[in-house]
């Protein structure tokens, strides 16, 4: 029998990751395919502006999102250390670390957003800048956390890079789920250098390959529970 010797069984782990994966799958879209696309035009400055101060509350929620969104990074690191422990220890602790490094960096961008807010709805503002100047380091901001978001892509890539290589070694989870996290991975990491090597190709690589992210949620969510079910590895 497959047995963790924390308090914090096999079982209880997947469920634990996979609630806070799909608690991620419903903040993180609101965030980044409603809230940031609807607010933020690319290279109006003004415009950009005017759409953030007519939709202060839509903006806080969209930053509520991230912030949810990467305290359940945190967990799920946590959790699937659990839960691929009795695969390779070691391993399972570089692939949360990984994890972790990427949402360490995703909340320091994080702060560009809080800046934003800051300089929006403060009464002072305008006192220290001109309408043009707050503006810009409107947008400046905007971008400083998009370059932040996309560098700790990159970690985030290779943590499920390194957590489809779990899921293929072990012998509790279907080795399908591997790959896909795998190629997930891919996609993540071709994203996150994008900017970096290739900022004027205009596409999204996850949109094609995050799928494997949904499927091994729901192999978390629905068989996860019965790991302690299954034959020792």
């Amino acid at each position: 029998m497959i047995n963790s010797t924390n308090k914090i069984t096999l079982a209880n782990a997947a469920l634990i990751a996979g609630i806070s994966i799909l608690v991620m799958v419903i903040a993180a879209p609101f965030a980044e395919l409603y809230m940031y696309p609807k607010l933020v035009v690319s290279g109006d400055a003004e415009q950009t502006s005017k759409n953030i101060l007519a939709n202060l509350g839509l903006f806080r929620a969209g930053i509520m999102c991230y912030v949810i969104t990467f305290i359940c990074d945190i967990l799920a690191a946590w959790a699937l250390y659990i839960l691929l422990k009795p695969v390779n220890e070691s391993l399972s602790q570089l692939t949360a670390l990984f994890r972790l490094v990427y949402t360490l960096i995703v909340l320091v961008a994080l702060i560009n957003l809080v800046t934003v807010l800051k300089l929006l709805s403060a009464d002072d503002t305008l006192h220290i800048f001109k309408q043009d100047q707050l503006d810009n380091q409107v947008l400046l901001s905007l971008k400083t956390f998009r370059f932040g978001f996309h560098f700790g892509i990159l970690f985030f890539g290779i943590h499920l890079g390194l957590l489809g290589c779990l899921v293929y070694m072990s012998s509790y989870i279907p080795k399908i789920l591997g790959v896909l996290l795998i190629i997930a991975g891919l996609g993540y990491l071709i994203n996150g250098i994008k900017p970096f090597l290739f900022p004027t190709l205009n596409i999204d690589f996850a949109v094609y390959t995050f799928y494997g992210e949904l499927f091994f949620m729901l192999w978390l969510l629905i068989r996860g529970s019965r790991i302690n079910d299954l034959p020792s590895c």
